[in-house]
């Protein structure tokens, strides 16, 4: 076998750094090893995606080691779950993000109000 290039040392590096660091973390090794094994099969030439995925470890690296994180999740997208039958999306109504201006119901005299939290 061929020895490993710097960069492949630092993901090697960043890999066992992530599991360590997720230990006793619910979800958080199992995580990392997912997130591993669906980009092991990028080419070697793609230097700039490994480069990239290698930033945003370092990044979550770095929230895993805080204090705040107790816990990973992820969401998952699942094909036909989210598809609504065509009855039921003409009674829905669009939701509200809470980044717009609330506006107040005409003739009330109500104040508009900011979402909690933000």
């Amino acid at each position: 076998m061929s020895r490993h290039s710097r960069l492949q040392k630092q993901v090697l590096n960043l890999y066992r750094d992530l599991l360590r660091a997720g230990r006793g973390k619910p979800g958080a090794e199992a995580r990392v090893r997912a997130e591993f094994r669906q980009q092991a099969n990028l080419p070697r030439s793609d230097v700039l995606r490994i480069e990239y995925l290698y930033r945003r470890g370092r990044r979550q690296l770095q929230l895993l080691r805080s204090g705040h994180t107790t816990a990973l999740s992820s969401f998952v997208h699942l094909r036909g779950q989210l598809e609504q039958p065509s009855d039921a999306a003409a009674s829905t109504t669009p939701l509200d993000d809470g980044d717009g201006p609330r506006s107040s119901p005409e003739g009330t005299g109500a104040r508009k109000t900011r979402p909690v939290g933000r």
